[in-house]
C-alpha cells in the first residue's frame, strides 16, 4: 500500500538517489538543504510516496505569480522509482499537490516536461493534463560586478 506524506529532511538520501533517475546529480547535503528551504516556504510543497517505509517517489510544487496571467501552481519535479511505475503513485502525488494548490486558491496546475521524456508526456495526458505550448528554455549564470561585491 502506498503512503503519501510531506517530505522531510530525513528523506534527503532517497530523494537524491531518485533524482539521479531524472538525470540530476545531487548529494545528500544539497538535497537536505533544499528540502529545509522548501519546508520553510509557504509557496512550496513537497511530498514523498512510500511503500513499506521506502521512499519510491517524490513531487515538488510551487506557487507561481505572473504579471500576464493568473497565479498557478507548477510542478517543479516528479519522479517515481522506475521499479514502482504504473502503480498510480505519480497520480497520487499530483493529487496531494492539487489539494495544496486549492488552499492557494489557484485554478490551474502546470508542468513542464523535457521533450525527450515521451513516457512522461503520455502519463500527464492520461491523467488529464493538456499540452498548451512548446517552448525553448534558456538559462544564464549570474554575473557579479565588482560594485555588487562591495555592497
Amino acid at each position: 500500500m502506498v503512503q503519501i506524506r510531506e517530505i522531510s529532511v530525513t528523506d534527503a538520501e532517497s530523494v537524491a538517489t531518485l533524482s539521479t533517475q531524472l538525470g540530476y546529480q545531487s548529494n545528500i547535503r544539497q538535497t537536505s538543504a533544499r528540502i529545509k528551504h522548501i519546508n520553510n516556504s509557504n509557496e512550496n510543497c513537497a511530498f514523498v510516496a512510500l511503500i513499506d517505509n521506502k521512499v519510491v517517489g517524490w513531487i515538488h510544487g510551487f506557487y507561481t505569480l505572473r504579471v500576464e496571467s493568473d497565479a498557478f501552481v507548477e510542478i517543479g519535479g516528479l519522479i517515481v522509482d522506475e521499479n514502482y511505475r504504473n502503480l498510480k503513485i505519480g497520480k497520487q502525488l499530483i493529487e496531494n499537490v492539487n489539494i495544496w494548490a486549492k488552499k492557494h486558491e489557484v485554478k490551474k496546475i502546470k508542468v513542464r516536461c523535457n521533450v525527450k521524456r515521451t513516457e512522461s508526456h503520455r502519463f500527464y495526458k492520461q491523467i488529464g493534463f493538456k499540452e498548451n505550448k512548446q517552448q525553448i528554455a534558456f538559462e544564464m549564470g549570474l554575473i557579479f560586478l565588482v560594485s555588487d561585491r562591495n555592497s
